[in-house]
């Protein structure tokens, strides 16, 4: 069973090391959503991370096993006016990556944004990360035929290995 739970101040290291494991480096590798191969440097820190807990319309929802109480999850929220849920950062454990977790964060993101009374979920993905696209795209999201410039020159976000790397975006229309 996972338990969910909303990030505190106090969770940031811990959150930062999951998400810079499960997007970057060898131990991404494990798992089937690495970025390694596009990007280089972390993908967030402690600091980057508290900041956006303490940001107002902003949360980063965490998921942990009951049994072990380990984190193996996360993803960031971001309210926007007036019907829309953003998400980023969606995070699984790279070890448990296949197993369903994905699934289950995407379905607690929708019961956030349906409990909110929000009509539409949207996010950006970089659009050669092919396996990750068609992962969201069997759960029904669609793309809105935007795309925007990935932050290149912000180290924070990580250091582009591929030249010219754009983010598209994706949405979801939920009954509410």
């Amino acid at each position: 069973m996972i338990r969910f739970q909303t990030a505190t101040l106090l969770q940031a290291q811990e959150l930062a090391h999951l998400v810079n494991s499960a997007y970057r480096g060898e131990y991404a590798e494990q798992g089937w959503t690495t970025e390694a191969s596009i990007l280089g440097g972390q993908r967030t820190d402690a600091e980057s991370l508290s900041d956006i807990m303490q940001t107002p319309d902003h949360q980063i929802e965490m998921a942990f096993d009951e049994i072990s109480q380990q984190l193996i999850g996360s993803v960031h929220l971001i309210q926007e006016a007036p019907d829309t849920l953003y998400f980023g950062m969606l995070t699984v454990e790279p070890k448990l990556q296949g197993k369903g977790l994905g699934k289950i964060l995407l379905k607690h993101v929708e019961s956030i944004a349906k409990a909110r009374g929000l009509s539409r979920i949207r996010f950006t993905v970089i659009p050669s990360r092919t396996e990750l696209v068609a992962f969201y795209e069997r759960r029904g999201y669609t793309p809105t035929g935007k795309t925007e410039a990935f932050p290149a020159n912000d180290p924070k976000f990580g250091l582009p290995k591929v030249s010219d790397l754009v983010l598209k975006e994706y949405e979801k229309i939920l009954s509410v």
